[in-house]
C-alpha cells in the first residue's frame, strides 16, 4: 500500500524586500496511514511553511511552491483545481493551528463553525449538523456541549478554544490532521492533556498526524517517526527510538541537551544551543549549521551535506561527520 502522504523534494520560497527565502528546501518525507509523523525544528525552520504547503495555503505574493510533489494517496495536490483543494481541507486533511483565538471566527459561534464545516463538507442539513457537533464536543472533552454551541471563542479558556479546533479538524473523518504547534499558547498541564486527546482521538479514529514542534521533548511520546529541520531542509529523520537514543546530527544532539531531564540533578545547568538560526537570504554552498556547530570541520564551508543513512531502520542525518558520533552521546569517537 502506497503511503498516505508523499512529500517529494518541496521547494517553497518567499520573495522579500531582504532577498529571496528559501524557507521548505528540497523537502522529503511520508506518512504512513494511522501513523504519527513530527517535524521539529527552531522558529524559522521552514514546519510551518512546509505543512502551509501541503494545504497550499501559501499567500501568493510573496510566497510560492516552485517546485516538487505533494502526493495525498497517490493524487498530487499541486495538480488540483482551487475549488478541488477546498474540498479537500477539512474533508481529507484537517488543520489544528497555533493559535485558535486567531483560527476561530471571533463573531461565530462555536457550534456554527462546527456545523459550517459539515453542512460544506457532507452536506448535511442543519439538524444533523448540530447532532454531530454535539457529539464532536463530547468526544474532544468538553463538558455540557450544548451550552457551549451556543458560546464565542472569547468566552471560552485557551485549552478549551484549542479543544474546539481539535473537534473542527475532525468533523468530516479526515485521514491526516496537521497539528501545528498545538500547545504553544497553552500553559504546560494543559499542553499535556491537548497532546494525550490528540494521540487518543488519532488512535481510536485510525488517523494520520503530523506533530509540528519545536520541543524534542514534546514528541517523544507521541510520534513513531521524527524529521529534524534546520533553514529549510531535513537535516536527521528516522524512529523515533533512532533519533532521541541515537542522535546523528549535531542540531538534534543540541536540541535534545537543550531539554530537561528527569534524571539529571537538579541543579544541573541545560546545555543551549549556541548562536542564532541563519539568515535564509544570505545561505552560502556550505552546511547552514556550522556556525553554530562544535563538530564543525572546514568541509562544512565548502560543501553542504545531503541526507545519507546514518543507522538502522531508515535513518539518514545530513551530516560529514554522522558516523563519528557515539551511540547516545553525541559526541566525536
Amino acid at each position: 500500500m502506497p503511503p498516505l502522504l508523499e512529500v517529494k523534494a518541496l521547494h517553497t520560497e518567499f520573495r522579500t524586500g531582504a532577498g529571496l527565502v528559501r524557507a521548505v528546501d528540497g523537502v522529503s518525507y511520508t506518512v504512513e496511514h494511522g501513523e504519527t509523523v513530527a517535524i521539529v525544528g527552531e522558529s524559522g525552520s521552514g514546519k510551518s511553511v512546509g505543512a502551509l504547503s501541503i494545504l497550499r495555503l501559501i499567500p501568493d505574493p510573496p510566497g510560492r511552491i516552485t517546485s516538487g510533489e505533494i502526493l495525498f494517496e497517490g493524487r498530487d495536490l499541486r495538480g488540483l483545481s482551487e475549488a478541488d483543494m477546498r474540498a479537500m481541507r477539512g474533508r481529507d486533511i484537517g488543520m489544528v493551528f497555533q493559535e485558535p483565538m486567531t483560527s476561530l471566527n471571533p463573531v461565530l459561534t462555536i457550534g456554527r463553525q462546527i456545523t459550517e464545516t459539515l453542512e460544506r463538507h457532507q452536506g448535511a442539513d442543519r439538524g444533523a449538523a448540530e447532532k454531530r457537533a454535539l457529539e464532536l464536543l463530547s468526544m474532544v472533552g468538553i463538558s455540557d456541549p450544548r451550552r457551549r454551541l451556543r458560546q464565542y471563542p472569547h468566552q471560552l479558556s485557551g485549552g478549551m478554544r484549542q479543544r474546539v479546533m481539535i473537534a473542527v479538524a475532525l468533523a468530516c473523518n479526515p485521514r491526516l490532521i496537521i497539528a501545528d504547534e498545538p500547545t504553544t499558547a497553552l500553559d504546560v498541564t494543559i499542553q499535556a492533556q491537548i497532546l494525550e486527546l490528540l494521540k487518543s482521538l488519532t488512535r481510536r479514529l485510525n488517523v494520520a498526524q503530523i506533530i509540528i514542534t519545536h520541543n524534542l521533548g514534546v514528541v517523544a511520546r507521541y510520534a513513531s517517526r521524527v524529521n529534524v529541520m534546520y533553514a529549510g531542509r531535513i537535516v536527521e529523520a528516522g524512529t523515533a527510538d533512532a533519533i532521541y537514543h541515537d542522535p546523528r546530527h549535531p542540531y538534534t544532539v543540541a536540541l535534545l541537551r537543550s531539554v530537561p531531564r528527569l534524571d539529571q540533578p537538579r541543579r544541573a545547568r541545560l546545555d543551549p544551543v549556541d548562536g542564532q538560526p541563519p539568515d535564509l537570504t544570505r545561505l552560502d554552498a556550505g552546511c547552514a549549521f556550522r556556525a553554530r556547530c562544535r563538530f564543525a570541520v572546514e568541509r562544512c564551508a565548502r560543501d553542504r551535506p545531503t541526507l545519507e543513512r546514518a543507522g538502522e531502520s531508515g535513518h539518514l542525518a545530513a551530516c560529514f561527520r554522522a558516523a563519528e558520533l557515539l551511540v547516545g552521546q553525541g559526541a566525536p569517537a
